[in-house]
């Protein structure tokens, strides 16, 4: 059984139950096109409060990654407004939305993203780097999530050579090393066995039982039972 690392007093148990973590209000995505505009994203509102477990699912072109890149702040290109724990997203520069995403979101993705030319332990080690964190601290925390996660004995081993299970457990201690105030996972189980897949949504649901807020794209029925709610996207529209 794999456990979870802890959360300090920086973690999402400490904000208000009561406001949305994440806030979109009449969110559109489009591309200029001959005659007109082709909308990706139609007046998405929506509200996610901290300590959900929300699951975004519909048919391929619905929309769903191009919402987790704007939830995830990776796309700055959008009308409406979307506020993170009170910020204008919408509002703010690309270093001050950077840094915002830096602190408080990790990703998991179906493809992994490690990088092939580092171990284990220093794919840990990255996003810690991006925040500055002191040389000490990153090999304590880094020795830590090996630990929680019971991956000490991989912490040498490059990408190529793990499962693609071990890979993806390594993705997701990666993406809660700094602790983040939500997670975006896009498919996570999608090129997973269904054994493996168990595994690693068992371990979303014990992180998310610590306080994680997740937010999830899966076509995966069963996936979608371990979120609180659906959210349900058809043509760019949040359907009913």
């Amino acid at each position: 059984m794999l456990s979870i690392p802890g959360h300090d007093a920086r973690g999402i148990a400490t904000t208000d139950g009561s406001s949305p973590l994440v806030s979109l209000r009449n969110v559109e995505k489009g591309y200029r096109v001959a005659g007109g505009t082709n909308y990706v994203l139609r007046q998405v509102t929506l509200d996610i409060k901290p300590g959900e477990f929300v699951t975004i699912m519909g048919p391929s072109g619905a929309g769903k990654s191009t919402l987790l890149a704007i939830l995830g702040m990776l796309d700055p290109v959008f009308t409406g407004e979307y506020l993170f724990r009170g910020a204008p997203v919408h509002a703010l520069d690309g270093r001050k939305r950077q840094a915002l995403a830096r602190e408080n979101i990790g990703f998991v993705f179906q493809q992994y993203h490690l990088l092939d030319d580092l171990t284990v332990a220093e794919n840990l080690g990255v996003p810690l780097d991006y925040r500055g964190v002191s040389k000490s601290d990153r090999a304590s925390r880094v020795a830590d999530v090996l630990d929680r996660f019971n991956i000490v004995g991989k912490k040498d081993l490059y990408p190529n050579q793990l499962s693609g299970g071990q890979q993806q457990l390594v993705g997701i201690a990666r993406a809660v090393i700094a602790e983040p105030a939500l997670i975006l996972a896009d498919e996570p189980t999608g090129n997973l066995h269904s054994a493996q897949a168990r595994e690693i949504m068992e371990l979303f649901a014990r992180l998310n039982a610590a306080g994680t807020t997740i937010v999830q794209v899966t076509h995966s029925d069963e996936n979608a039972r371990y979120g609180h709610r659906i959210v349900h996207l058809k043509d760019g529209w949040m359907a009913p």
